[in-house]
């Protein structure tokens, strides 16, 4: 297997550029983030150049404080509209394959439709680079629009776009679903990217109630090849916490 550091989580307490240096020092073989619109996009190209790692996704702005994106925030249309402006410039500018639209916290129709909406401008935007949408457990993200991968896949269905795609968060469908294996195996031709944590800590892949050795051979028998995207809480020194990754990176 090969992993990508979702440095919102790892040596979150560096800068960016000097994240991505230590990812690459560690052995990942790509980087993801979360909101890095603070760091010049430059540096970022820059620090990914310099370390040969390619970036493999990004989130859409999160919005106001309390706020966990704004895509299915009825009246709100025109705010989503440039949160994907901004995250589609940032991902061009840094060679970025993968944007996640964030949903944010809504409920009903109204919402489903802005967020439907907000996707298909997101596709229409998006070029080359993909479009994804990931449910959230209602454990850390109580009231998120999108919490199951069923209402992701019915989402994805009515959107319509080649390019829309689920990103599967093991440790989320875990919580609010289970089943993992089976899901991976059904879901296969709509994930877009995969990510990984312990459950139900959210820590590194060395304890915890998933056997992620058994989740490395069904992705290899579904024929995922692309890096995972490993989005866990170190709590504390990154480094100290990557045995894991000398076992199970190939």
């Amino acid at each position: 297997m090969q992993f990508s550091a979702n440095l919102g989580f790892l040596w979150a307490d560096r800068p960016l550029p000097e994240a991505i240096i230590a990812a690459k020092a560690a052995g990942f073989h790509a980087v993801e983030c979360h909101w890095p619109y603070d760091v010049p996009a430059a540096d970022v190209a820059k620090a990914l150049s310099d370390t040969g790692l390619k970036m493999l996704g990004l989130n859409t702005h999160r919005g106001e404080p309390g706020e966990n994106g704004l895509s299915a925030l009825p009246g709100r249309e025109d705010e989503a509209r440039a949160a994907v402006d901004q995250a589609l410039a940032y991902a061009d500018a840094t060679g970025t394959a993968n944007v996640h639209v964030m949903a944010g916290f809504a409920n009903g129709p109204a919402a489903e439709a802005a967020f439907i909406k907000t996707l298909r401008y997101a596709c229409e935007k998006a070029g080359d680079k993909t479009i994804l949408i990931e449910p959230l457990n209602h454990y850390d993200a109580s009231g998120y629009f999108l919490q199951t991968t069923a209402q992701a896949e019915e989402i994805i269905a009515k959107v319509g776009a080649a390019n829309l795609k689920l990103m599967f968060d093991c440790y989320h469908v875990q919580l609010m679903e289970g089943d993992v294996s089976n899901a991976l195996e059904r879901l296969r031709p709509i994930i877009g990217h995969v990510q990984v944590a312990s459950v139900p800590d959210r820590g590194a892949l060395d304890h915890g109630e998933l056997n992620y050795p058994h989740i490395w051979n069904v992705l290899t028998r579904i024929g995922w090849d692309a890096p995972i995207g490993a989005e866990y809480k170190p709590g504390g020194d990154t480094d100290a916490t990557l045995g894991w990754l000398k076992d199970h990176q190939s």
